[in-house]
This record gives structure tokens, sequence and C-alpha cells, in this order.
């Protein structure tokens, strides 16, 4: 038994850790917290390490650990209120002045981000890595906090993961017809608060969109900036309630509160199945620090909405596994 987990070096058995990046994923999910879900992977391994006489081989390694894993997350959300995402929680947008950046939260009342490498599978069948794509995006990882956590469970097992209602019966200890209700259930909440997964391919024209969203971002030309973006475009800045509701707005924030953003550094990377760009702030003795991943969201060619993540504790970069130093210019990997 223990030969199924463990190698002959004492470490973990690489049957076991092939499924990290997966249970990572499901994690993300469930707690909208990247970090939070590392902790639970980690907090399933050391479970699984513990509890070998509990795996007789009944059911696959794969669906054991998912069992723990859920048992974690379940755990782990008992009595938390749940995560949110500024625009989720007033209709009023903020004037783009300092004194907007008074109302600040904590880390832990926001959905926080996520890089695809961390959660989405390097290859396999291009239509899974379409949904594993969607059902990391911002607006469906907000919209699934609004699930009980039960019900969290069955929507990604059933319609994230394809189980089938059995198996997400046996791993609740639960029966098909409950499984079948909680689904029924929080699928009409997603609905109710605009979380249904929709896909949005990257196709060439938003890459070239991309190029010139760098190149403006770099040369500070926000006057080109702006016209990457659509008339009501969006952006908010956790850890800030704060959210701009157009794009003139944005440009005015750029140019006042912002405008200690000119002569950043950037690198473009991918984030919640979404086109990001990592930012590096000047610093007055002229070096670079982290300051922001910027989570975009393209629709008809034009930006639609920006998310913010600011590195305010000079830790986003870092528990993320981005650079800590600025890149030379501008980096498209």
């Amino acid at each position: 038994m223990t030969s199924v987990l463990r190698g002959v070096s004492g470490e973990l058995d690489p049957r076991l850790l092939e499924h990290r990046r997966e249970l990572t994923g499901y994690c993300y999910r469930m707690l909208g917290s990247s970090f939070d879900a590392d902790d639970a992977v980690q907090e399933t391994m050391v479970r699984a390490w513990k509890s070998l006489g509990d795996f007789e081989g009944r059911s696959s390694l794969r669906s054991w650990l998912y069992r723990i894993a859920t048992n974690v997350c379940l755990d782990q959300l008992s009595g938390r209120q749940r995560r949110a995402l500024p625009m989720d929680l007033s209709g009023q947008s903020w004037s783009p002045v300092e004194a907007s950046l008074a109302a600040k939260r904590p880390a832990e009342a926001w959905v926080e981000p996520v890089l695809d490498r961390q959660v989405l599978p390097e290859d396999g069948d291009p239509a899974e890595r379409a949904v594993a794509r969607e059902s990391v995006r911002l607006a469906f990882v907000a919209a699934l906090q609004h699930l009980p956590p039960r019900q969290r469970v069955v929507l990604l097992l059933r319609d994230v993961l394809r189980w089938r209602a059995d198996e997400v019966a046996e791993l609740l200890d639960s029966t098909v017809a409950s499984v079948n209700s909680a689904l029924q259930r929080a699928r009409a909440t997603l609905a109710a608060v605009g979380g249904d997964p929709e896909e949005r391919p990257l196709d060439a024209d938003h890459r070239e969109l991309l190029t010139r969203y760098l190149d403006a971002f770099e040369r500070y030309d926000i006057d080109a900036f702006v016209k990457l973006l659509h008339e009501d475009a969006t952006q908010h800045m956790p850890p800030f309630e704060m959210w701009l509701g157009s794009a003139a707005d944005i440009g005015t924030w750029m140019l006042g509160p912002g405008s200690g953003c000119r002569n950043s550094r950037l690198m473009l990377t991918e984030a919640n199945g979404s086109p990001a760009v990592a930012q590096w702030r000047p610093t007055d003795d002229g070096g670079h620090v982290p300051w922001a991943l910027h989570v975009l969201e393209i629709e008809g060619g034009r930006i639609r909405h920006i998310t913010s993540f600011l590195d305010l504790d000079n830790d986003l970069f870092a528990r993320l596994g981005l650079p800590v130093t600025a890149p030379e210019g501008v980096a498209v990997p």
C-alpha cells in the first residue's frame, strides 16, 4: 500500500503528485484564492499520507484524492464569508480621485487571481481545455462564491469535471436524487448572478490588441490606451472597494491618482483563463517593484474589463511565482 503513494526515496510517489495541478484548480474554484488552494492541496497530500489505510483500491487514486480535497475545502469554508470582487459589492462606481482609495478591505475579502499554468492542463482534449479555462475566469469564480459549499462541490464535479451523478453522490455520501437537486439549484443561482461560463477564444485580432495595449501602457499614451477600451469598460482594483465605470474614467484615473504608473515595466502572461499583464512600477531611486497583475477581459476586439490586483503587501508576485525583478522593457513570453 505504501508503495502506491511513496517512492523508494521516501518522497511522495509521482502518481500522487501528478494530480496536484488539477486538484489546485478544483480547490481554487472552491475557495476563490490561489493561496488558499495551495494550502488546501498541501493539506490534501498530508491527509492522504496519514490515511493510507483508508485507501484500499475500491476507487481510483484520483477519486480518493478528490474526496480528501473536498473535505479540506469544506473545512476551510465553514463559517467563512464569501469572497467577492469590488463590482459585486456595489452598483455605484467611484469617481477617479484620490479619496476613492479610502475604502479598503483585507485580502481574504476578495477573489484572488491564479496563473493559468498553476491550474490548467498543459495538453489534452481542446474542448476539455476550453471548459477548464472558462471555469477559472474571474466572473465565474466570483459567481461560484454565491453557492453554498456543497452545491459548489456538486456543480464543479458535474458541470466542470464531468463526473457522473452517482460518482458525486458516492464522494459526498449522498444520493443521486440529492445530487441532481443540488445541481439544479446551483445552476439556477449561477444564472441569476450572471455566472454562466462563456467561451471566448483568443484569436489573432486579440493578440494584436494585446500588443497595442502593452505599447500604449509602456509609452503611457493614455489617448491611445483609452481607444483600446469599450466606452463602458470597467476596472476595479482589489484590495480597494472602488471601481471605474467607463473608458473616460479609466483614462482620468491613469493621468491622476494612477500617474505613478508612468514608465512601468510590463510582462504579458495568462491568468484566470484570460490575457494578463504583470506590472512593475518605478520607484524614486530608479528601480522597479512589483505593483499589479491586470487580468483583461476582451470582447469584440476591445478591452471590456480590467481587474487590477495590486501587490500592496509585496507578496502577490512571489506567491504567484511571478518574477520579483522587473524585465527590461516589455516582456512577451
